[in-house]
């Protein structure tokens, strides 16, 4: 074969892999959309149960939180009505957050699918005894990452438009939040958080291709615990109760990324002395 063949070969394989890719983007786009129009139609429950919960006094984790600071003999987070109000100051604004907020609900329940697509197109390039290693990855990172969403939902949430939302400068000074802001607020606290929950699947493919080590990790430990906290205390109220309620799940989080770092540490060392 020529060199000339040669070259054309390898430029045919990379232009197939880019259609396969490209295949790939477009089924999982197309999930999104699906789903994000299944969304848009459920327009009442989306904003006045979802996004509008964390608003009301009756939303769990104010319940929760008011029973618990009344068995201390406190009365925080315990109020009738959060002090602002939610508005929308341009023509297309309810319209627009309509279509964002869809398309946000349609990425997160299609994130499984998304994962599939993904592993289809990497799976490929694995041995199939790191496929097998590997096999129950769509399952576990779409659990953690929505249990991200619900501890951003839940937990960041409440916690930071209890702050934010009461928060004033002067009597002379009322809260009235435009919708995207507000909807902005719970978008990112509810997304962050979901990926947040997927460090230890970075960890572990970091690991994999030799990138981070258990040794590694326990030397910026100490780091990591402080660049946690930092970020509790810039996401949630200036308490030491709701920093440490938003840093507790983030440390154990790295934590079991340390234990996953070292099993596949272990994994690597069985093999090469097999060989």
């Amino acid at each position: 074969m020529t060199d000339s063949a040669q070259n054309q070969e390898k430029e045919m394989s990379f232009l197939d892999h880019l259609e396969e890719l490209r295949w790939h983007l477009i089924r999982s786009t197309l999930a999104v959309v699906i789903l994000a129009t299944i969304a848009f139609m459920f327009k009442e429950f989306i904003f006045d149960v979802i996004l509008f919960g964390p608003k009301k006094a009756d939303f769990p984790t104010y319940r929760l939180l008011c029973k618990s600071a009344q068995m201390l003999g406190l009365d925080s987070f315990c109020f009738n009505e959060l002090p602002f109000r939610v508005q929308s100051r341009t023509m297309a604004g309810q319209f627009s957050a309509h279509i964002w907020t869809s398309i946000t609900a349609g990425f997160i329940l299609a994130f499984p699918y998304v994962l599939y697509e993904f592993w289809k197109f990497v799976s490929p390039g694995l041995h199939q005894n790191e496929r097998k290693t590997a096999r129950g990855f769509i399952l576990v990172a779409s659990l953690l990452f929505f249990l991200g969403v619900l501890f951003g939902y839940y937990v960041v949430t409440p916690l930071s438009m209890n702050f934010l939302g009461s928060y004033q400068v002067s009597d002379q000074v009322f809260n009235d939040f435009d919708l995207s802001s507000y909807i902005g607020l719970v978008r990112a606290c509810a997304l962050s958080s979901g990926l947040i929950f997927e460090l230890p699947i970075v960890i572990y493919f970091l690991t994999k291709i030799g990138i981070v080590t258990p040794e590694i990790l326990k030397k910026y430990r100490k780091f990591a615990l402080v660049g946690v906290l930092i970020l509790s205390a810039i996401i949630t109220p200036p308490d030491i109760a709701s920093q440490i309620i938003v840093a507790i799940p983030v440390i154990i989080l790295y934590e079991i990324s340390i234990l996953i770092s070292r099993r596949v540490i272990k994994r690597q060392e069985r093999k090469a002395a097999k060989k």
